[in-house]
């Protein structure tokens, strides 16, 4: 029951800010976010504290100790755990009314309908792997979906370097470039919104060869889906500062789409 004028207390300063009937809006969204690392777990909290009422969680790995320094549900206590599952309790307790639905799954064309993608959606690619990232930005825009992605995070250091644009007019990106590379090969034309950053920071050579994912694994447990790390060629830094602005800054641009302000 709403009380002095506010149907939801919680999300009381937002109500301020773009009024009723865009909070209610925002309940009668629907999101998906597609990776629930630096990125895509704090994009996903940030949703879930600007009202959205479905949120769609999909992501296969679980929770490793290196994950502390920039992943929202990455805790001492988690360390093991699902990321998906992880991330799904923390954003019940912070928003009890919004439907969280979990996938502990890869997105690719191999899966992508079993995720329920549709039109009117709004689908966020936090996605690491690039051929994944290519699957996902097609099957969203084939589906109707409003899609929002991320580019490269890793190796950056300053988070006022980043920029929102069209995934065509990005410069100074490696990712975004192999992105457009392999939209082309694909034969994809379509346009979307992406954050990513043109500042480049030469990598620091490891003292020691990264233990992710092998025998050695820093993780005194380890979930079924922690041996995808194992796979990359090269780990790279990255830092809270950077990839959880990126991941605020996609949920910004859901949630002034869903208020007529993007």
């Amino acid at each position: 029951m709403a009380r002095n004028g506010v149907s939801n207390p919680a999300f009381q300063r937002l109500e301020l800010l773009v009024g009723a009937e865009a909070v209610e809006r925002l309940a009668k969204t629907r999101a998906v976010v597609v990776g629930l690392g630096g990125v895509g777990s704090w994009c996903a909290e940030a949703l879930a504290r600007s009202g959205v009422g479905r949120i769609t969680l999909i992501d296969s790995d679980a929770v490793c100790v290196t994950n502390i320094n920039r992943q929202v549900q990455a805790l001492a206590s988690t360390v093991g755990a699902d990321k998906a599952a992880s991330l799904a309790a923390r954003l019940t307790q912070i928003n009890p009314l919004c439907k969280i639905v979990l996938y502990n799954s890869v997105f690719s064309r191999e899966t992508q309908e079993q995720f329920g993608i549709a039109r009117g959606d709004y689908v966020i690619d936090a996605i690491d792997s690039l051929t994944h990232k290519l699957d996902l930005i097609e099957y969203a825009r084939e589906r109707g979906a409003a899609l929002f992605s991320s580019m490269g995070t890793a190796q950056k250091l300053d988070p006022t370097r980043l920029a929102v644009s069209d995934i065509w007019d990005t410069q100074g990106c490696p990712l975004a470039r192999l992105v457009r590379q392999g939209l082309r090969k694909r034969g994809f034309a379509g346009n979307f919104l992406c954050v990513y950053s043109r500042e480049q920071i030469p990598a620091r050579q490891a003292q020691t060869e990264p233990a992710c994912g092998k025998a050695e694994c820093f993780c005194a447990t380890r979930g079924a889906g922690h041996d995808w790390c194992a796979s990359k060629k090269i780990i790279n830094g990255s830092v809270v500062t950077v990839t959880a602005t990126a991941g605020m800054i996609l949920a910004s641009l859901v949630v002034r789409d869903v208020c007529g302000a993007l």
